[in-house]
């Protein structure tokens, strides 16, 4: 009889043997697309916060809308970063689930969203600053990373 407790199963966390449907396992990079779709959730709350302050509450920013990069008031700011906010966190949920349409949308608001919050930062800077940097760390995982929430799936 051959000895065959030493031998990896294929279904050992951290595997990275191909499981009998022939995809490739998971690996913990997957870990990176659950922190793209968990910051893209919260990417969308903030943008939400921040288009309602701009509704609400524009005397809140450092400079008047004239003093923006794009000359528009801050009620058309406030609808844009309301609108970006819900379909971004549409986006985190859809990643979260695997969908691939949602890799796809995420990546395309995450650099909308960094190029809105490079034409904020005057109102905004720290907040806008911070904004891009995660941005730009989901933009990076969706697309290092994207494929292997499919196989987590299935």
């Amino acid at each position: 009889m051959t000895d065959t407790s030493r031998r990896p199963s294929s279904t050992a966390p951290g595997s990275v043997y191909e499981p009998t449907g022939g995809a490739p396992a998971a690996t913990g990079w997957t870990g990176w697309i659950v922190f793209a779709g968990v910051m893209l959730v919260m990417l969308g709350v903030f943008h939400v916060i921040e288009g309602l302050v701009a509704l609400f509450r524009d005397d809140f920013y450092l400079v008047r809308s004239n003093g923006l990069a794009v000359h528009v008031n801050y009620t058309a700011w406030g609808w844009a970063h309301l609108i970006l906010g819900v379909i971004a966190g549409l986006a985190g949920v859809g990643l979260l689930a695997g969908n691939i349409v949602a890799r796809v949308v995420g990546v395309c608001l995450a650099v909308v969203s960094a190029v809105v919050n490079l034409a904020f930062v005057p109102a905004y800077p720290v907040w806008s600053i911070m904004i891009v940097t995660f941005d730009v760390l989901v933009i990076w995982a969706i697309i290092v990373h994207g494929s292997e929430m499919k196989s987590v799936q299935d």
